[in-house]
């Protein structure tokens, strides 16, 4: 089996030595382990040292982001025959020497997309609000998926080629929650393996404040999950604007049967307006279903020309 592993860098020329050093050269039933740097836009020596080290470099010539970065990396990675994509990190967050951990469930057919659980709560640098954010994403996430894993936003992740193939990246933020969103409405088998990270080396990049983490993370969720599972939402909405909206003329035919003729206008208003919102959400619903049954059949066909593109042995490389 041919794995490959992925290195998103900007400017880690300090630490992607270490990264590099630390990836195992041998792995049992393996052979070759390959390593491409995806190097997003860095100013620094960034990519020369990963030539150094006999890395393929991917370069940005401006900076793209972590998605685009995930996406060309799993590209070149799938164009030249890998059956394990293993996706790390260059600022040393995490420990190379359990990439065989990282993939044993995969080459052992026990799961597609093996997540390393940071287990975040023990990472002596996390803030308490920074740990209570990670524990309310992955709920969120697992809700969306179907799924329960402990760390749902770590990057260190192992995916096998079958399930690079059935997913498709569309955020332009962060793949990670993506993923396991689509993977786990995809009945692609997850599973979890323990890791302890290595000391902080650097202040996150992906984001400049945690609440612009937590906004960009709800917006990636929330249209994954619509793009599964939007009857949950729409029709909670409709069952909402619904029971609200028939109040008013309960309410109206109450006081009508008990002899007040009152001016009730403003409530049957009320009510009208809520009732058309639900029927507005019911709209949406069915359209919403429609745009996902649609979507299905071209991710099918996305499907079969990733494979056909991909073939080992054919010209996709």
């Amino acid at each position: 089996m041919r794995v490959v592993v992925q290195i998103p860098c900007l400017n880690e020329q300090e630490t992607l030595p270490t990264v590099l050093a630390g990836i195992p050269t041998e792995i049992p039933g393996i052979d070759p382990i390959d390593v491409v740097v995806i190097d997003d836009g860095s100013t620094d020596a960034t990519a020369r040292i990963a030539r150094e080290h006999g890395a393929h470099v991917i370069t940005h010539s401006q900076r793209m982001g972590l998605a685009q970065s995930f996406r060309d990396g799993v590209e070149y990675a799938l164009s030249t025959g890998a059956d394990i994509v293993v996706n790390t990190d260059g600022d040393n967050q995490y420990p190379q020497d359990r990439i065989p951990d990282l993939i044993a469930p995969i080459v052992d057919r026990r799961a597609e997309i093996v997540i390393g659980d940071r287990q975040t709560a023990t990472i002596a640098h996390f803030s308490p609000a920074k740990k209570a954010f990670q524990r309310l994403g992955s709920w969120v996430v697992n809700r969306a998926a179907g799924t329960h894993l402990p760390d749902a936003a770590s990057g260190f992740r192992a995916y096998s080629r079958e399930a690079l193939l059935r997913l498709n990246v569309i955020t332009t933020f962060s793949y990670t929650m993506e993923t396991i969103i689509q993977a786990g409405n995809k009945r692609i088998p997850i599973a979890s393996v323990p890791v302890t990270t290595n000391a902080k080396t650097r202040e996150s990049r992906l984001f400049k404040h945690p609440a612009e983490h937590v906004a960009r993370s709800a917006r990636a969720i929330v249209r994954s999950y619509l793009m599964f599972r939007p009857w949950v939402v729409f029709g909670m909405l409709t069952a909402v604007f619904g029971v609200i909206g028939l109040i008013p003329f309960v309410r109206f035919l109450v006081l009508r049967a008990l002899g007040n003729d009152g001016d009730h206008f403003q409530s049957l208003l009320l009510g009208t307006l809520l009732l058309v919102g639900a029927l507005l959400s019911l709209a949406l619903g069915v359209l919403s279903d429609l745009l996902r049954t649609n979507r299905q059949l071209h991710e099918q066909s996305l499907e079969h020309l990733k494979a056909m593109r991909f073939a080992r042995g054919g010209d996709g490389r």
